[in-house]
């Protein structure tokens, strides 16, 4: 457990262990997201440097005849493996959007039922007086926002 979440005072144990898990799953979701980010980034490159190169080798020297382009395409073997590569990291792109959207989607789940249950986690007077210290900690060490559902 982050030792921030461990520190928490007006929080019982049952508490700490939802904020962990919430802040699991926010970087969790974090790292979906920059990954997802970089796998458009090297998808736009090899899709740009494939063009790129088939323009230059194949389109410019066989634009009279489709059938003379398409064989020389094929023939090209950096231009087949420059089209392998960037069908891949589309296809890979793809797949991390999804395991982004998925790991988003568990994540504002988890917020948005610590929000909701907010008056049977802080159950206590003092606790429920003083629970907007532990938001305010959420929200500053680690960007979550337990005041309210939206994001």
């Amino acid at each position: 457990m982050d030792k921030s979440i461990l520190l928490l005072e007006y929080t019982d144990e049952a508490t700490k262990q939802m904020l962990e898990n919430v802040r699991k799953r926010k970087q969790k979701f974090e790292d979906a997201k920059k990954w997802h980010f970089y796998s458009i980034y090297a998808t736009l490159l090899f899709a740009f440097c494939f063009f790129s190169y088939f323009y230059l080798t194949i389109a410019k020297h066989y634009s009279y005849s489709f059938f003379a382009m398409f064989s020389a395409s094929v023939n090209d073997s950096i231009n087949v493996m420059l089209f392998f590569v960037t069908i891949s990291l589309f296809g890979a792109m793809n797949v991390l959007k999804q395991q982004k959207d998925k790991k988003e989607k568990e994540y504002q789940e988890l917020r948005c039922e610590i929000v909701d249950r907010s008056k049977d986690l802080w159950k206590k007077e003092e606790h429920w007086q003083n629970r907007h210290q532990v938001f305010e900690m959420m929200k500053n060490k680690y960007d979550i926002n337990l005041y309210h559902e939206k994001k």
